[in-house]
C-alpha cells in the first residue's frame, strides 16, 4: 500500500486503463505538467477490464482520498461505458475521461458509431506493419549500439554521436521503441580527438549523423555515479571531452544539440525534424 502523502505532494493521482495505462499516463502527465506548482503522486491501474475490477479499482481511490484527506484525480482511457459506469459509481474522486473527450465528438463529426473494443490498438500493433517495423528497429539499435558493430550501418536512419554519457543510448531506444526509426550510435573518445577525426566508420555516412553535447558538470555528475573518482568522471577531463567533441562537431558540420535541460521526447523530437525521419510505427 502506497504511503501518505508527504508535504511535498498535494495529490495522488490515478492512471486507469484496460490496456497498460501507458497512454493515461502519458497523456495525464501532460496535462498535469501545464500547472507548475503541483506536487502529485502518481498511481497507475492497468487492465481494468471488467465491472469487478472496475469496483476494485473504486476502492483503491477511495482509500487513497481518506489516508490523503483530498480527493484523488483520476485520468481514465476505460473504453466500455460499462466498465466505466462502475468505477465513477464506487469512488470518490475528480474524472477526467480521456477517450470521451474525443472519440464523442469525432463520432459526431465522421457520421460514424465507434465499436468501443477493449485494447484495439494494441491488437493493430501487433498485427500490423508498423509493429514489425518497430521490432527490426529495436533489434537494430541493440546491435549498433555504442559503436558495437559498423556492419550494415548503411541501413541506420540516424547516427548519433557524442562523448559518453551523453544521452546517445537512451535517445536511440526511444526512436526506435516510440517511432519505429533504426538508429545506430558511437562514441567519441580522446583517440578520435587526437586523430582530429570522426570514428572511421562514420564519414561514409555523415548525412545520417546527429550530434549530442552536455554540459560539464552535469557529465561530470552521470560519471560519477557509474566510476566515481576517477579521471573519467573529472570535471576538468569532462569539460576537455566536450569541448574537443563540439569542435570536431562544427567542423565536421554535423547538426547537434545539448541534452542537457532537455527530456529524451524532446531530444527524440528534434531529432526527427533536423535529420526529416519519418515516422514508421504508432
Amino acid at each position: 500500500m502506497p504511503e501518505p502523502l508527504s508535504p511535498t505532494h498535494d495529490r495522488t493521482v490515478f492512471f486507469v486503463s484496460d490496456g497498460t495505462g501507458i497512454t493515461a499516463e502519458t497523456l495525464g502527465h501532460s496535462v498535469l505538467t501545464q500547472f507548475e506548482h503541483l506536487r502529485y503522486r502518481p498511481q497507475r491501474l492497468p487492465f481494468v477490464d471488467s465491472a469487478d475490477k472496475a469496483r476494485e479499482a473504486s476502492a483503491r481511490i477511495n482509500e487513497a482520498g481518506v489516508r490523503d484527506g483530498k480527493r484523488p484525480i483520476v485520468f481514465s482511457t476505460l473504453v466500455d461505458p460499462t466498465v466505466s459506469a462502475a468505477m465513477r459509481a464506487g469512488a470518490e474522486a475528480f474524472f477526467i475521461e480521456m477517450f470521451e473527450a474525443f472519440v464523442e465528438p469525432l463520432e459526431r463529426e465522421l457520421g460514424l458509431q465507434s465499436t468501443h473494443t477493449i485494447g484495439r490498438s494494441h491488437a493493430i500493433r501487433v498485427n500490423s506493419e508498423d509493429y514489425k517495423n518497430r521490432i527490426e528497429a529495436i533489434n537494430f539499435t541493440l546491435a549498433h549500439d555504442d559503436g558495437q558493430s559498423a556492419k550494415g550501418l548503411a541501413g541506420a536512419d540516424v547516427i548519433l554521436v557524442g562523448v559518453s554519457r551523453s544521452g546517445k543510448t537512451p535517445t536511440s531506444l526511444y526512436l526506435a521503441m516510440q517511432y519505429g526509426v533504426k538508429a545506430a550510435n558511437y562514441p567519441l573518445i580522446p583517440e578520435d580527438f587526437e586523430r582530429g577525426q570522426l570514428p572511421t566508420a562514420l564519414p561514409h555516412h555523415k548525412d545520417k549523423i546527429f550530434g549530442l553535447s552536455i554540459s560539464p558538470e552535469r557529465l561530470a555528475e552521470v560519471r560519477h555515479e557509474r566510476r566515481p573518482n576517477s579521471r573519467y568522471a573529472a570535471l576538468e577531463n569532462c569539460r576537455s571531452e566536450i569541448e574537443a567533441a563540439e569542435r570536431m562537431m562544427r567542423r565536421e558540420g554535423i547538426r547537434w544539440l545539448s541534452s542537457t535541460t532537455k527530456s529524451i521526447e524532446e531530444i527524440a523530437a528534434t531529432i526527427m525534424q533536423e535529420v526529416r525521419l519519418e515516422r514508421r510505427s504508432y
